[in-house]
């Protein structure tokens, strides 16, 4: 008993960091938003129209780069901390080749946008010149997540949490200065969103660079060659590694974003009810998300040691933690369920719609909690495949097609609208749950030889 204490001691050390810092990302799309909108309502929407084809397109890329944890994590295990600059210098050639693909699916994004239907003109070049600012930000971004992903898997968490709080910080005035214009800038309204957020990329990737050259612990993390040439042998590891995690992660964003369109039809009540509802559980879906990145952590670094049955510790010991905290979150979320929803808007039929999703939501919660942690698990035994299909079957094979026909046909029970789709998450993130832990037993299972091979890759 005593082992899975000291564990869970360990994992929220590393754990609470990250919830703070994904808090704190979270934050600045709200401040966006707000600011924007005190501009103007087309503003507003521009830059929420533009954020539903940015998000997409950078957390693919962003998860690619996730594959990069694990690997330092297994280096610093095995006492080959050496090796981690040579291996992180690469990760940033992968994130230079990435931003340039990234930058040309978004400076292209405003074909995508003007062929929404009924889209207003100028909400379109609105959002399409905000994304061409934002693009800029791109490398800032990419860069920043290659040393957060090093600090990380080197167990140290805090500084991407404040340098996240930084970037918020200095994310307010900026919006201030280029939205409304002031000290000689142009008033750019939504646009500056843009330019500010752009700029704050840039600003944080440049703090933790010069932190990570400057922390006295990190001194020995230095490349082999200062300026060496890219290793597509490397490049090559790190990608096949990272991009079954980027598409699970574009299934997920994809699916809520399809969901959106289907219930966008049904009218503005359920249209609001159902975004107030996806909105509250997305901020308590941070707690388990960053577990996950705890446990990859702790299991790549027990696996560097060579001890399988310490990273079996650390993977049920995380998911432990994270149910105590899911089961925490979910009773508040039915309690207060109508109070939270009324912080959004006061309308009573709107309240209640996203009082009874908000129900649904505290259901799934705890399938959520495990499904995304034990994500984190096999990206820490690095058996990502499993995880491209898991989460392809349980959220585009059962959770969509399920949801669709509960909430938009009487097929089964007469249409339930957005309820309908959110008992299709219920049974989409069970589903993702329950095949997780069976991976997660199935590999565990396997000889300790074969689990280091695989984790040494």
């Amino acid at each position: 008993m005593q082992k899975y204490v000291e564990e869970a001691k360990k994992l929220l050390v590393l754990a609470i960091p990250v919830i703070l810092s994904q808090t704190s990302q979270t934050a600045m799309g709200v401040v966006d938003t707000t600011m924007a909108g005190s501009v103007s309502a087309t503003d507003m929407a521009a830059v929420a129209v533009g954020t539903s084809i940015w998000l997409p397109v950078i957390l693919f890329a962003l998860g690619i780069l996730m594959a990069i944890t694990p690997t330092v994590a297994h280096l610093a295990g095995s006492n080959r901390r050496d090796k981690v600059g040579d291996h992180v210098q690469q990760g940033l050639w992968l994130a230079a080749l990435l931003s340039v693909l990234v930058m040309i699916v978004i400076w292209n994004a405003g074909i995508f946008i003007r062929a929404m239907s009924g889209i207003d003109p100028n909400m379109a070049d609105i959002a399409e010149r905000y994304l061409h600012a934002l693009m800029w930000g791109v490398p800032g971004f990419l860069f920043f997540q290659v040393i957060r992903d090093q600090c990380d898997g080197l167990s140290k968490t805090k500084p991407s949490m404040v340098f996240g709080f930084i970037g918020l910080l200095f994310n307010i005035p900026i919006n201030y200065i280029f939205i409304y214009g002031h000290f000689g800038m142009p008033a750019l309204g939504g646009v500056g969103c843009g330019v500010a957020t752009a700029s704050v990329y840039w600003l944080m990737f440049f703090g933790l660079w010069i932190w990570t050259k400057k922390a006295k612990g990190l001194q020995d993390i230095r490349p082999t060659v200062r300026w060496a040439k890219p290793d597509f042998t490397v490049i090559g590891r790190i990608f096949t590694l990272g991009l079954p995690i980027a598409s699970a992660l574009f299934f997920e964003v994809t699916l809520f974003a399809v969901v959106a369109i289907l219930v966008s039809p049904l009218g503005i009540v359920e249209v609001a009810g159902h975004q107030i509802a996806l909105n509250f559980s997305s901020l308590m879906f941070v707690i388990p998300l960053s577990m996950g990145v705890a446990s990859t952590i702790r299991i790549g670094y027990q696996l560097g040691q060579g001890s399988t049955q310490g990273a079996k510790v650390s993977a049920w010991t995380s998911q432990a933690i994270g149910l105590c905290f899911v089961c925490c979150t979910a009773m508040a979320t039915v309690i207060f369920r109508h109070d939270i929803a009324r912080l959004y808007n006061n309308d009573p039929a709107v309240v209640a719609l996203a009082g009874h999703l908000m129900f649904l939501a505290a259901i799934y919660q705890c399938s959520d909690s495990v499904q995304v942690i034990g994500s984190g698990i096999l990206r820490g035994y690095k058996d990502t495949r499993a995880i491209f299909f898991i989460t392809f079957i349980a959220y585009w094979l059962l959770g969509l097609p399920c949801g669709y026909i509960l909430g938009l046909t009487d097929l089964i029970v007469p249409r339930m609208g957005p309820a309908g789709f959110w008992c299709g998450f219920i049974i989409g993130l069970t589903s993702a749950a329950i095949m997780m832990v069976t991976r997660i037993i199935k590999w565990q299972k396997k000889p300790a030889d074969v689990i280091l091979t695989r984790a040494s890759r």
